[in-house]
């Protein structure tokens, strides 16, 4: 194997497993350590820096930095870093003075983003401190999108949605809500410099089966049933209640109709329990408020009577796999189920809808309807016309939303600068020693024994009553900083010096982990399987030092270090080191020109 080249960005970004997995790519650890320290402000805006709503995606986030945390190779349950979030949210100061401001005079550039959800709200954050004339088109009243309309209040507070939308638009873009654009070629002869669509997947899908119509008044699409709750219009639903689908629409359907009179909600899904869409932490809060899921049953019908829907009919079947590994469901060939309810919320997904957009301005579209955006630059057929979030790729997660975004002003600052679009400017990186003494390091290298902490809930009894009640209470400071001191610091990097290295394995015999070798060159797959604890997890790198005087080299299994420093501390020539990798990713701005 060839030398290890950490001078490569990528290198030791893949090692900081919960930032490589975030899509705007936060800087987990660090905000987790400033948490710590009760450095709350300093947490927070690092997160807002990156991820632009961290009270509201710490309440909401799907996560995608929790299964990849490292925590969870050693044991059970990873750090809770959406958690933590949360806690820099909940415990910061008055955090305006920090937050970037537009200049006094534009820039001569304008730009419409159609939508005022999170995509469009990061493309707004990042463009106007470089004086952009932003204008925001959105039909509701009121700015958010999908994270006012469609997630509950009793898991996001109306006032940290407008606490961290506010932000945005303090700023000052131009808003035009309560305005839907019903043409395209309209929007286009205002003459933009560059337009952003962010309209979400905003078509819940319906079921046409028989009965449908008969008992429509009675069934409702999830999304838009949602919606409806959020803005008041509906506040109310029968006692016996089936919710149909098994994503994350689905929990929040149920957990609505649980507050607004339901006595007997259940959840009724196609696919196994395990192969629901649907967080597990989602489907652990349903089941914990006395909802049942009710798996392998697919829809037949709607009954009614007199023009009133009476309940449904389903088909049980079971899974079946094909000698190629591919699952069928077939009929168990059982009489069909009958459900009795005065309610249904079909939520089986979401679609896009373009039907503003004529066909032919220029936009080309897929087989199915949605535009072909490149996945770099965000950009559509139209160069100047931009998609990002659900509105590019399908129903995604608020995260992904803001990753869209941040990519979408980079093109649009590129594009209105005349520079190469595709030409994507490099992340901002620091690695700094964390040595403070012989055996004293700058960040706390002890590895905590505790257990993940559970975040302490509201008692049902109030919950339930109230629809805009507040389940989760959050981390207080106690347990956050507990919480955070599980935290591996995957960020501080064991460093390695061929040169200083008289291979005497006092690294390998104090490492508790097993992950430091040393052995003869050779094969990526030969040598993973003679290292001192075989390295299994090809997707994570082996650090392979040059050539040492033995002829061997020094290999690293990147996968299960602890980051604990003891190889440091016991070596005596300072061959390793402990080094601090910061990542901070470019967004629009004077670090993306062309020099």
């Amino acid at each position: 194997m060839k030398p290890t080249d950490i001078g490569v960005a990528d290198y030791f970004h893949k090692v900081v497993d919960c930032q490589w997995a975030c899509p705007a790519h936060t800087p987990v650890p660090e905000y987790i350590r400033l948490i710590a320290a009760g450095r709350y402000s300093d947490a927070y805006m690092i997160n807002w820096r990156s991820n632009v709503f961290p009270g509201i995606l710490g309440r909401t986030c799907d996560r995608p930095c929790e299964p990849a945390c490292r925590r969870g190779r050693v044991e059970k349950e990873p750090v809770a870093i959406c958690r933590l979030k949360r806690v820099a949210a909940d415990y910061k100061d008055d955090i305006r003075s920090l937050l970037p401001k537009a200049p006094s005079t534009r820039n001569g550039k304008r730009v419409a983003l159609i939508g005022a959800g999170p995509a469009s709200l990061t493309v707004a954050r990042d463009l106007l401190p470089l004086g952009y004339q932003v204008v925001i088109y959105d039909g509701d009243a009121r700015a958010g999108g999908m994270m006012r309309t469609q997630i509950p209040k009793f898991r996001l507070p109306e006032t940290v949605l407008d606490e961290e939308v506010n932000y945005i638009v303090d700023m000052g873009p131009e808003l035009r809500l309560g305005r839907r654009i019903d043409s395209f070629k309209a929007l286009l002869a205002e003459r933009y410099d560059a337009i952003f669509v962010g309209t979400g997947a905003p078509r819940g899908r319906d079921l046409d089966m028989p009965g449908r119509k008969e008992a429509a008044a009675n069934i409702h699409v999830g999304i838009d049933w949602l919606a409806s709750v959020s803005f008041g219009h509906i506040n109310k639903i029968g006692k016996r209640v089936i919710v149909l689908g098994g994503g994350n629409t689905a929990m929040d359907c149920c957990r609505s109709s649980k507050r607004l009179g339901g006595e007997d909600v259940r959840v009724v899904v196609r696919s196994g329990f395990e192969e629901m869409k649907a967080s597990p932490w989602e489907k652990e809060d349903a089941m914990h408020e006395g909802i049942p899921i009710h798996n392998f049953l697919v829809p037949k019908s709607f009954t009614h009577a007199g023009g009133r829907l009476t309940g449904m009919m389903f088909e049980k079947v079971a899974a079946k796999y094909d000698d190629k590994g591919r699952r069928n469901l077939v009929s168990t060939g059982e009489p069909e189920i009958h459900m009795e309810c005065d309610d249904v919320l079909v939520a089986v997904g979401q679609e896009n809808a373009f039907p503003w957009i004529e066909r032919d301005v220029g936009i080309e579209f897929d087989r199915w309807g949605m535009p072909k955006v490149d996945p770099a630059t965000m950009q559509s057929s139209l160069p100047n016309v931009l998609f990002g979030g659900d509105a590019a790729f399908g129903p995604k997660n608020i995260i992904w939303a803001v990753a869209h975004g941040h990519d979408a002003a980079i093109s649009i600052n590129k594009l209105c600068l005349g520079e190469d679009v595709h030409v994507r400017p490099p992340p901002m990186v620091d690695v700094m020693s964390q040595k403070m003494g012989i055996h004293e390091w700058s960040y706390d290298n002890d590895v905590s024994l505790d257990l993940r902490y559970k975040v302490p809930l509201k008692d049902q009894t109030i919950t339930l009553r109230n629809i805009k009640e507040e389940v989760e209470l959050g981390f207080d400071p106690k347990l956050a900083f507990a919480e955070a001191q599980r935290c591996l610091n995957c960020d501080v990097q064991t460093v390695f010096a061929h040169t200083l290295c008289i291979e005497c394995d006092a690294c390998v015999d104090i490492c508790p982990m097993d992950c430091i070798t040393f052995t003869p060159n050779g094969e990526e797959a030969d040598i993973r399987q003679r290292l001192s604890a075989p390295a299994k997890n090809a997707g994570q790198d082996l650090y392979v030092s040059q050539d040492l005087k033995t002829g061997r080299v020094m290999v690293k299994d990147e996968d299960v270090c602890l980051h604990c420093g003891l190889c440091a501390e016991r070596c005596p020539t300072g061959a390793w080191d402990m080094q601090k990798y910061y990542l901070d990713m470019t967004h629009a701005g004077a670090a993306c020109h062309s020099r």
